[in-house]
């Protein structure tokens, strides 16, 4: 069980300059195993989905000249960031402080729209490291200082 503290919080997605999307308070690792952490419990998968379409006037584009091109890219990675924070508060609400192997998958669902999945292993995962627990702490610290959800 996710104790009430953290249970109540939003998750944070943010895109930064690099386009990385994070969530404080659950580490997200595309790899399969967590260096200086401990691997205690293994939750199961958890997974993220939007639909972005692939038409551009859909997405409200109206020419494709120019600098179109990097308004096309901000909206792709906000669909990945809106399916990262998806997977990562289906991680956190099964009592999860980490999601390892996550990976991206897609599909087409019409001619003009795809479904975008982001999904991996929630696990809880303890540092045993001092850089770990670091980094731990970090986290916890930036997860405390965020707004309350609204019921």
């Amino acid at each position: 069980m996710v104790p009430p503290s953290v249970q109540d919080r939003r998750t944070k997605i943010s895109v930064r300059g690099d386009g990385s999307a994070y969530s404080p308070g659950v580490l997200v690792v595309t790899t399969e195993n967590l260096p200086g952490y401990q691997i205690r419990v293994v939750l199961g998968e958890v997974l993220g989905v939007t639909a972005c379409t692939r038409n551009p006037y859909v997405a409200g584009f109206r020419t494709l000249d120019g600098g179109q091109g990097a308004q096309m890219a901000q909206v792709l990675v906000q669909s990945r960031a809106s399916a990262v924070s998806q997977m990562v508060n289906a991680a956190r609400r099964r009592g999860a402080t980490a999601v390892i192997g996550m990976r991206f998958d897609n599909r087409d669902i019409t001619g003009n729209w795809v479904e975008l999945c982001a999904y991996g292993t929630a696990v809880v995962a303890l540092p045993v490291t001092e850089e770990a627990r670091r980094q731990r702490a970090a986290a916890t610290d930036d997860v405390a200082t965020m707004p309350r959800a609204q019921p």
